[in-house]
């Protein structure tokens, strides 16, 4: 049986959907997936750290970890702010790198 071309494009942008969907959800561990090849592991250290979409604390906000919860990130910091991952940014004061590991 074939199958309709307008079926194959839906099926595939689905698909693309769902895995851009899964690449930008923290993991279940807290950990979030990050870009660039400079990858750092922190620890939060605030009772509720906000990640915002840009490195402003007017930015908005785009997600949250509790305290203690590790995550990889980016050596990269500006206005106080270290790169979690692609538009998500969280104040370096209250993320503090785990033993052993540099964050630049």
């Amino acid at each position: 049986m074939l199958v309709p071309k307008r079926a194959l494009l839906v099926g595939g942008a689905l698909v693309a959907v769902v895995v851009m969907y899964s690449s930008s959800v923290d993991a279940p561990n807290g950990s979030s997936p990050t870009s660039g090849t400079a990858k750092c592991r922190v620890s939060v250290t605030a009772d509720v750290l906000n990640v915002r979409s840009a490195p402003d604390a007017k930015a908005e906000i785009v997600g949250k970890f509790k305290q203690g919860a590790e995550t990889d990130a980016d050596i990269v910091v500006q206005n106080g702010f270290r790169k979690l991952a692609a538009n998500r940014w969280a104040a370096t004061e209250y993320l503090k790198p785990l033993e052993g590991r540099t964050c630049g």
